[in-house]
């Protein structure tokens, strides 16, 4: 399948508007294949444009032209706010063409079963017939988008919770909608994490099944789970039972399909006891290592990453890096948002990092595939929270993701 749409931006500081599109192949015959009318672009809040196009599941390479007639700014993301280029200048009458590879699914299996997708993921733009593109910034141009089948790229299936999904709305955000951004073409991230999932929800709900369904020979699949196996009851319940067997079933299953599993410890919580961060995840980190160490897969511990960084910075700026918002920072929010366990796109875009420097660190083929303007990250020393640039999508939603 081959896609081109050239996109006029029309001149203006707060928006990109559509003036013209070409469609390049029969593949996607009519209107009915793309539409610049997709989810926010209809409502009051116009500033970012959505182009959506209709897509099988799969990767899709994205060849993108973005500046034109005038000085612009321009930040692209996909599908549920997965961030593939930030804040890219250019001046009047000069384009930068970049190169990426995005993953698109649908929640059906090919035996005809489905996943088990939780009512307000039905309207996410993750699980959707389409293929959508949030053009944003300050001054966002784009004059040229070109999408093609990558069934060469590799892909990074990501299995989780809360603190690796997705996140459809500000200010919510994870690392693993972060991750993209520092991938070349080579690469596709696939994220199946939801908010709330254990390991054995996140089995139950036919959401492993998925990953297995699309997995082939050379992918990789990232697991972190934790927060909230830690909270199962019964018999079996434990970091040493219940968590460890599942973890063990996730790794067997992607090896028998010839991928390569990595395990990585839960993100800590921002729980201080005066300049310390205390373990709020008891025996699990020490049971992932321990079942990473078992079964020889690699093992990335961003508890101790994130927990190094939160000390680092301190309790009041760690704030920074949650959701910590006053009264009415977001339209029909009437109280403070305090949240210890889920980031916001700043806090997301740092673990991120942490997640890229511990694939670095256990030699994954991964990391041969980092972006050119990769600048290695140290935990300690983390970016300045006051200087982090994020264009927010509209319609932001202060009701609290599942899990804690």
């Amino acid at each position: 399948m081959s896609l081109l749409v050239n996109v006029l931006a029309a001149t203006g500081a707060a928006s990109a508007e559509s003036k013209n599109l070409l469609e390049n192949s029969g593949s996607y015959a009519g209107a009915a294949g793309w539409d610049f009318g997709t989810k926010a672009q209809t409502k009051k809040n116009k500033a970012p444009a959505y182009f959506s196009l209709k897509a099988d599941d799969g990767n899709y390479r994205v060849t993108i032209e973005v500046g034109g007639s005038y000085a612009a700014n321009t930040t692209v993301r996909c599908e549920s706010r997965r961030l593939l280029l930030e804040n890219v200048a250019t001046k009047k009458g000069e384009t930068k063409t970049f190169v990426f590879t995005v993953n698109k699914r649908s929640p059906l299996l090919s035996d005809g079963s489905s996943v088990k997708i939780k009512p307000r993921e039905k309207d996410y733009l993750n699980w959707d017939d389409k293929l959508t593109f949030e053009f944003n910034g300050k001054a966002p141009a784009v004059k040229s988008l070109k999408v093609e089948r990558a069934d060469d790229a590799a892909t990074l299936f990501l299995c989780g919770d809360s603190t690796v999904v997705d996140q459809e709305a500000e200010p919510w955000a994870s690392w693993g909608q972060m991750i993209t951004r520092w991938f070349d073409a080579g690469v596709s991230v696939a994220n199946f994490a939801e908010s709330g999932e254990s390991t054995s929800s996140f089995i139950a709900e036919n959401r492993l099944a998925k990953v297995l369904d699309m997995l082939k020979s050379g992918d990789f699949v990232a697991i972190e789970f934790g927060h909230n196996d830690e909270k199962d009851k019964g018999d079996n319940a434990g970091a040493y039972k219940n968590y460890a067997d599942n973890l063990r079933l996730f790794v067997e299953k992607v090896r028998e399909k010839g991928a390569s599993p990595i395990i990585l410890s839960p993100t800590a919580r921002r729980w201080f006891n005066g300049a310390k961060i205390t373990n709020t995840h008891g025996d699990y980190p020490q049971a992932a290592k321990s079942v990473a160490e078992e079964l020889g897969v690699p093992f990335i511990d961003i508890t101790a990453m994130t927990t190094e960084m939160l000390e680092a910075v301190g309790a009041e700026e760690s704030k920074k890096l949650y959701v910590h918002y006053p009264a009415a920072t977001f339209p029909n929010q009437e109280k403070a948002l305090k949240d210890d366990t889920h980031f916001n796109p700043f806090g997301a875009y740092e673990v991120a990092k942490c997640v890229v420097m511990g694939l670095k660190a256990v030699n994954s083929p991964l990391a041969s595939h980092i972006t050119s303007d990769w600048q290695d990250f140290n935990p300690a020393k983390s970016d300045n929270a006051d200087k982090f640039v994020w264009y927010g999508a509209p319609d932001p939603d202060t009701l609290k993701p599942d899990g804690n």
